[in-house]
């Protein structure tokens, strides 16, 4: 096997963003979370691996952009000119947008492989990982594969409603098998917030991911609300702090990333036995 230590030597934190199934808005948070990390002044990497359905690109306005290469391998695509938030997609390599994927399995993993050992991503402080949703076999491999880079561990996005509730259970013991740390989970889609007044209400029940959070003793990161002006943004490709900088929705993004943050941070203080 390959050394972690040889896969993404500059990279400081690996995090993969999971899903037991699709539509809970994984992309959308994977995407929010590298944004708000650029904005508390971190370098960042977004790689995604949603194989079939990849989103990130158009989330971030870079669809249609080339990939090119240098001596060390593919270089990201940067969603800034300052370069701090590097991506790489399977949707860069295709020539349109809707062309489907069917990739069999051997393939598919040697190209998620390729994207773990080809991509120049330089100095990171993160690189937030896309995963597709699911919790099948198939998916046990791309974790299996992902171990190689020592992730510090996987967010699980679900939305409040029990059914999703249902999905995350399935992921957790997805993460037991594939012996990934759980550092939190997000509940997404959690109120509505008015385009008008900016009021929150809970569509669906909310607080379902937080009760779940307790029961299992994972951490909470926070909830996100249904946010009609984010997802303009991302389907504009456009960023929601520089739209709508008081929007509540930015305040719920950025106390993720708090809590995400003091999470690895306590691990990594555990890891090495200090206080």
């Amino acid at each position: 096997g390959i050394m972690a230590d040889d896969i993404l030597p500059n990279v400081g934190h690996v995090l993969l963003v999971l899903s037991g199934k699709g539509g809970v808005g994984k992309s959308t948070v994977a995407t929010q979370l590298a944004l708000a990390l650029v904005e508390a002044g971190k370098k960042v990497g977004l790689l995604d691996i949603d194989l079939c359905g990849p989103s990130v690109a158009k989330m971030l306005d870079l669809e249609g952009r080339d990939i090119h290469q240098c001596s060390d391998g593919w270089l990201p695509v940067y969603a800034d000119p300052s370069q701090q938030l590097g991506v790489m997609s399977i949707a860069f390599m295709l020539s349109h947008r809707d062309d489907a994927i069917v990739w069999r399995g051997p393939k598919k993993n040697a190209m998620i492989k390729q994207f773990l050992t080809d991509v120049a991503w330089g100095e990171l402080e993160y690189l937030i990982i896309d995963t597709p949703p699911g919790t099948s076999d198939e998916h046990i491999t791309v974790v299996e594969n992902l171990q190689s880079c020592n992730p510090d561990g996987a967010i699980l996005v679900s939305t409040p409603q029990a059914v999703s509730l249902g999905d995350v259970r399935r992921e957790l013991s997805f993460c037991k098998r594939t012996h990934l740390p759980v550092l939190g989970i997000v509940e997404n889609m959690s109120g509505f917030v008015c385009p008008h007044c900016s009021e929150c209400t809970n569509v669906f029940s909310s607080g379902g991911g937080e009760a779940f959070a307790q029961d299992f003793h994972i951490p909470f990161l926070g909830r996100i609300p249904l946010d009609p002006k984010l997802s303009q943004c991302t389907e504009e490709g456009q960023s929601l702090a520089k739209v709508f900088p008081t929007s509540p929705t930015i305040q719920a993004v950025r106390t993720v990333v708090d809590n995400l943050v003091a999470q690895l941070k306590s691990r990594t203080n555990a890891k090495h036995g200090s206080t």
